[in-house]
């Protein structure tokens, strides 16, 4: 007998309906929104692949057919007639690489920069109405949610991006204890009493707060938040580390190993002598960031504060013998 599994409950295909509606929906919206830069604002004889290739040319150094159609995702046999068609025009011309003849870099003629100035004008002043309409904050999560489907969805950059390390301003400790409680419950489903044992901390660290002491660490990527860490006062040799968090778009780059290395340094400014810190056994990268900084697994037992099957771990950093 054959089951159609997509009618199953809990199902992949059940489970992901609503995500790849809400994917087509918001690809008609913004096919329809950007639609107006491409034939009602700029009103031109060109396609929108035209204006596309135009654009690659007018913002890059000569590059080759291969390397436009690649990064455009387009046809060879496709881009070879759209690029015959717009060098009939006189839009665009064809160079020899030195000792390649494969290789013809591609740039636009007098007549196609003149061709496309106009429309790459019209195009920024559109955008610009849209973005007028919005307040700064809107501005900052309309480019922080499309730097995000660029992160999610896109190729993984063959550079590191670089990242800014600052003290907490208003709205991060509310990040750090909402984004403890999603990406737990998410990654290793823990419930939310994690989230209220965080809350608690974060509480504690602002009400006790000692400037001389204590110190907290918010990591900031391309203008979003996207780590922490606090070294708080223990005792008057020991410290301890908590809520060393690092978002998963974010790891990889070495934040986490940063974070913890601040946490050392402030530690021996300040006269510390130990480092303690509590984790748990799942928490396998964590783990292996401070065993790399020289923390020694001191002690370690079972518990069900928020999750069944949990072992919790306490590692101790010896600031004298590193």
């Amino acid at each position: 007998m054959m089951v159609d599994s997509s009618n199953m409950a809990g199902s992949p295909a059940q489970e992901l309906a609503a995500p790849i509606d809400g994917i087509r929906r918001f690809n008609r919206f913004y096919t329809q929104k950007i639609g107006v830069l491409d034939e009602g604002l700029l009103d031109s004889k060109l396609t929108l692949t035209e204006v596309r290739v135009l654009y690659e040319l007018a913002h890059r150094d000569r590059p080759t057919a291969a390397e436009v159609g690649r990064d455009l995702g387009l046809d060879r046999g496709y881009l070879s007639r759209l690029l015959r068609g717009l060098t009939e025009r006189g839009l665009v011309e064809k160079g020899r690489a030195d000792g390649d003849g494969r290789r013809q870099p591609l740039a636009l003629t007098g007549r196609g920069k003149r061709a496309f100035e106009p429309l790459d004008r019209r195009a920024r002043e559109q955008v610009a109405e849209w973005l007028g309409r919005l307040s700064a904050a809107d501005r900052g999560r309309l480019l922080a949610s499309m730097r995000t489907i660029e992160a999610l969805l896109g190729d993984a950059p063959a550079t590191r991006s670089p990242y800014l390390l600052r003290p907490p301003q208003p709205g991060d400790l509310g990040w750090v204890v909402h984004r403890h409680g999603v990406l737990y419950a998410q990654e290793y489903g823990w419930d939310q009493r994690f989230e209220a044992l965080v809350a608690g901390i974060v509480a504690s660290f602002v009400a006790e707060h000692d400037p001389a002491r204590d110190r907290a660490w918010i990591a900031e990527l391309d203008g979003e938040v996207v780590g922490s860490v606090f070294l708080v006062k223990k005792s008057k040799t020991v410290a301890r580390l908590r809520l060393l968090l690092v978002e998963p778009r974010a790891r990889g780059l070495g934040i986490g190993a940063r974070l913890v290395e601040e946490c050392i340094r402030f530690a021996r400014q300040v006269g510390y002598r130990t480092i303690t810190l509590w984790t748990n056994s799942v928490l396998h990268s964590a783990r292996r960031i401070y065993e790399a900084h020289g923390f020694q697994l001191v002690d370690e037992a079972p518990h069900q504060q928020f999750g069944d099957g949990l072992v919790g771990q306490t590692w101790e950093l010896d600031l004298a013998a590193t």
